[in-house]
């Protein structure tokens, strides 16, 4: 069983982009620059956030991080986007979700301009993404693609099985791994609530993407032999024995599994570290655009 590391595989990328962003200095360009927009204070937005930012200045890109109040009017949060859109210096744009219930997601995603949705949330992007042309992908399918190649994780032939359908994993993910590129070339099952035979499809799965949000889902029983394991889930569980009071579990059930499968990522440490070493490469590439 391989240990799909996404720490030493995200480290990889970032030693990467650090020695391109330094070669861009020494032409005396400027650095690639990140603009993050963070409203209320959200704690695990605010961790996430807080990630990316670190990353950027640990690669040498720029970041910047607009912190808005809970209460700012979607029309006010539409025109810090606009000001972001017409920065020249500002490369690609990220409004940590969710938002407060009273701005729509949708319009928020839809005011980045295409040029800069380093998230790549925006309807240009999945379109383009669909028609199979260069775009940004959401950063998180994006991390798992990276780590499927960074192992040599064969694709091509095989039966992917993709447990959830959301626009953030599940569906680009099932689009991503069915075209014709590596990694992709697989047959895709996506399954999701409303699948009535989930385990007779995920017996079936060469490659499982497990990204439904449920704390140890999936279980041995539902595993072949050999099978490839990405869990993107990751829930905290009350656990008396942690010093903190609970643990992060993904949405496979590690210990079980792990034996069964031919390469499975870890919770934490797998999909995580992929999601921002994803937009990263979104970042630089949106900046390498521009030149």
């Amino acid at each position: 069983m391989q240990l799909l590391d996404g720490k030493l595989a995200a480290q990889a990328i970032k030693e990467d982009l650090k020695q391109k962003t330094s070669a861009l200095l020494q032409q005396g360009k400027r650095a690639p620059h990140l603009a993050a927009i963070l409203v209320g204070n959200n704690g695990a937005s605010e961790t996430y956030v807080a990630s990316k930012v670190k990353t950027c200045g640990e690669i040498g890109f720029g970041s910047t991080l607009k912190r808005l109040p809970d209460d700012i009017s979607e029309e006010a949060l539409l025109a810090e986007i606009e000001l972001l859109n017409n920065d020249p210096a500002i490369d690609g744009i990220l409004v940590q979700l969710p938002l407060p219930k009273h701005i729509s997601d949708e319009k928020v995603i839809s005011a980045i301009h295409p040029s800069k949705d380093v998230d790549g949330f925006h309807p240009v992007s999945v379109g383009n993404m669909v028609a199979g042309t260069p775009t940004f992908i959401p950063a998180t399918p994006y991390g798992i693609l990276l780590l499927l190649e960074h192992y040599k994780i064969e694709t091509k032939g095989k039966h992917a099985v993709v447990i959830g359908r959301s626009h953030i994993v599940g569906t680009p993910m099932s689009i991503l791994l069915s075209r014709k590129a590596y990694p992709g070339n697989c047959t895709v099952t996506i399954c999701h609530s409303a699948t009535t035979n989930l385990k007779e499809m995920t017996l079936q799965g060469d490659i499982i993407v497990a990204a439904l949000g449920q704390a140890e889902f999936l279980t041995a029983d539902m595993v072949k032999e050999g099978a490839v394991i990405v869990d993107v889930g990751i829930t905290r569980v009350n656990d008396a024995t942690k010093k903190n009071g609970f643990a992060l579990k993904g949405d496979v059930k590690f210990d079980e599994v792990a034996p069964k499968s031919s390469a499975i990522t870890p919770v934490p440490g797998g999909v995580g570290p992929m999601t921002i070493a994803g937009l990263l490469m979104n970042t630089y590439n949106a900046y390498v655009s521009k030149l």
